[in-house]
């Protein structure tokens, strides 16, 4: 039961006992019905936890459980099967993409691609609430024995966005976002390196997608600082004007807004001291020669948050995940869609950056991962002595964990 639905049904409740409490004992009726409606308050807001607790328990044990989280072992379309609807505020994940080269995770032909990715996208679409949004990573692919580029991220954008009536799943695309990522190689080396016909891959397509077309978000929680360009015009004044573009810019362009909305290309680079867009980076695995070869976007991302993970890989003997994407993306898409206390689910959960990231910003989190291999290093992610990924922004209020009650057995846990 929603909030409404037990606003409505206690309110009712109310008017009728506060009612018979009047009759019975005019002289002291305001203080008892005061009384009473705190008393109904308190039983209103229990149950429309307790409401949420139920919608929110899976029947199986978690792997591991943080304060405001738990990781799950298995398959993410059964454990999906389980959770209510209209239960997620965000959905942050990146599938096993269609690369002609096999993966040891897994992955699917891009020819098969749609088709095995719909009852994913079904379930995603029921466990969303309203207002939520799903974020999918997806790398791009070549066809196999050719330069020319698969099209299966996109017939996936499309099939994913059709209305219900003409068989897709009724999605909307509510914006495309970009992760540049300076360490990809350059592949497939047929093409790129030996016959360079092409220039490098560098670019992962991230579909932003919501159930309807005004889902919670709200970029100022994602502003990025002013350049000096932007400072000085702050500083100086600005005088209103029309762009050759034939954009009347009006003197509220110089307001100070406390920084500058980001544009779509995730840029995740931890040196202040950042290198022009698009500048190549050397690799330890490519040989110079390569250095000289230009990519396909023209903004960059790159993180150094994976080397604590891999270093406790390495000293625990556990094998890493392959594939793990950095913490900007996550980052950006928690902060620009979901507030404080908001539930954040990632299905292919892989080494648990989002769970990560998730905990540091204080949303409630859910992890899948069918690989045991791979959600038991994803724990070390988790450790007391691990280092943060991500900053907390200094405003963040304290959030209530879900998980602080130290008797609870792990069963169900919490509010999961």
């Amino acid at each position: 039961m929603g909030f409404l639905g037990a606003y409505l049904k206690y309110e009712s409740l109310v008017s009728r006992k506060a009612s018979r409490v009047c009759y019975r004992d005019r002289g002291n009726a305001p203080k008892t019905v005061t009384v009473y409606l705190c008393m109904l308050l308190l039983v209103l807001i229990k149950r429309t936890n307790d409401d949420r607790d139920l919608d929110m328990k899976l029947d199986c044990e978690p792997y591991y459980k943080t304060k405001f989280g738990a990781a799950y072992l298995g398959n993410s379309l059964e454990l999906m099967a389980d959770m209510s609807s209209e239960s997620i505020d965000l959905i942050c994940t990146s599938p096993p993409f269609a690369l002609v080269r096999k993966k040891e995770y897994g992955n699917v032909d891009a020819d098969e691609y749609v088709e095995w990715f719909k009852d994913y996208a079904a379930q995603f679409h029921r466990i969303l609430k309203p207002t939520g949004s799903l974020v999918i990573d997806i790398g791009g692919s070549w066809i196999k024995g050719m330069p020319v580029r698969s099209l299966y991220h996109f017939e996936l954008v499309v099939a994913l966005c059709k209305p219900k009536e003409k068989g897709g799943l009724g999605f909307y695309l509510a914006q495309e976002l970009y992760w540049y990522n300076p360490a990809k190689l350059p592949t497939p080396a047929e093409w790129v390196t030996v016959r360079r016909e092409r220039v490098k891959d560098s670019v992962n397509t991230i579909w932003w997608l919501s159930k309807e077309p005004h889902p919670k978000a709200n970029n100022r929680r994602v502003l990025k600082p002013y350049s000096d360009a932007m400072k000085n015009l702050l500083k100086n004044g600005y005088k209103p004007k029309v762009r050759p573009s034939g954009h009347d810019i009006s003197d509220k362009f110089g307001n100070d807004r406390g920084g500058a909305i980001p544009p779509n290309i995730i840029d995740g680079r931890c040196s202040a001291d950042k290198e022009e867009i698009g500048q190549p980076v050397l690799l330890q695995e490519v040989l110079f020669e390569d250095l000289v070869q230009p990519v396909n976007v023209i903004s960059a991302s790159n993180t150094a948050s994976n080397d604590y993970y891999q270093r406790r890989c390495k000293e625990e003997g556990f094998k890493p995940h392959p594939a793990r994407f950095p913490q900007a993306l996550p980052e950006f898409v928690i902060n620009l869609c979901t507030e404080p206390g908001d539930i954040v689910l990632e299905p292919f959960a892989g080494s648990n950056m989002t769970g990560r990231v998730a905990e540091t910003l204080q949303r409630r989190w859910l992890a899948f991962e069918i690989d045991e291999d791979y959600i038991k290093s994803s724990k070390l992610r988790f450790e007391e002595n691990a280092s943060l990924v991500v900053e907390p922004p200094a405003d963040l209020a304290p959030v209530a964990s879900p998980n602080d009650d130290k008797n609870h057995q792990g069963v169900q846990l919490g509010l999961f």
